[in-house]
């Protein structure tokens, strides 16, 4: 008598041995995606109980750092945001904004400069007015999405750190190419220090940052950051502070309002 065959897939009708194949992929695949599934839930839980930085749980706030880092290796003080002819500027500026802007405007206001190991200074808008007058017409971009072409004027903040000598640790004049003398960061603040921004040095040196004190040619109105802002094309609209109060220097990042709130630190265009 014949010995009975064994019941591998071997001696199995092709029909059953597919149907097997099928199960067995089946399985496997559903393995992987459990598997697969699980690393999200593991990676959310670590995300989740990591601490705080800025706001941010610290690794996806790590995300926004290289993502700076890339920008601010791409970062050129040769390289110029596209400009355009006055008739393509908006007649009515886009308001947005009013943080830092709901206490009513100091009437003696003045400009107030901190100058490491020197006496700190007090500007008048007619110290601002007395450097080299520059305009510059270009898309003004918002976080949120819109942009307007818009006319502004003003003096060159490079211009206003040359005269005054800030930004440098020596106290002489800067020098975007002698990085060892700048500081890193530049501070701006109302005057009630409810809105406040930090801005890169090299940012700050860029030639089409303005200290703007008109808007399509005239005296910026309230809304808009009267008697003096900062217009800094290489930015989003968030870092463009309105009616500066306070401007200092300091190699560790000064505190920024949307930075606070979750948003990227350097918000490079």
């Amino acid at each position: 008598m014949s010995q009975p065959e064994k019941l591998g897939e071997e001696n199995l009708p092709e029909s059953d041995v597919a149907e097997s194949e099928v199960r067995r992929r089946m399985i496997k695949s559903f393995g992987w995606f459990a598997l697969a599934a699980a690393v999200p839930v593991g990676v959310y839980k670590w995300i989740s109980n990591s601490p705080k930085l800025y706001a941010l749980r610290k690794p996806l706030r790590r995300v926004l750092d290289v993502n700076a880092q890339v920008a601010q290796a791409y970062f050129s003080p040769t390289h110029l945001v596209p400009t355009f002819e006055i008739e393509k500027a908006v007649k009515k500026a886009r308001v947005n904004g009013s943080v830092g802007l709901k206490s009513p405007l100091p009437e003696a206001w003045r400009l107030q400069v901190e100058v490491p190991q020197g006496v700190p200074l007090q500007l008048t808008l007619e110290d601002i007015k007395a450097l080299p007058k520059h305009e510059i017409i270009y898309e003004f971009k918002c976080i949120e999405g819109w942009s307007q072409v818009q006319h502004w004027g003003g003096a060159r903040l490079s211009d206003f750190l040359t005269q005054y000598k800030l930004g440098s640790k020596s106290g002489e004049v800067p020098h975007p190419d002698n990085t060892a003398d700048l500081f890193a960061y530049m501070g701006l603040e109302t005057p009630d220090k409810a809105y406040y921004v930090g801005i890169d040095v090299a940012s700050a040196l860029h030639p089409q940052t303005l200290l703007a004190y008109e808007l399509n040619g005239q005296p910026l109105s309230e809304p808009h950051g009267a008697p003096l802002r900062l217009i800094i094309p290489v930015k989003y609209g968030v870092k463009n502070l309105k009616r500066i109060g306070r401007i200092f220097f300091t190699d560790e990042r000064p505190r920024d309002y949307w930075a606070e709130r979750g948003y990227d630190y350097y918000i490079g265009l």
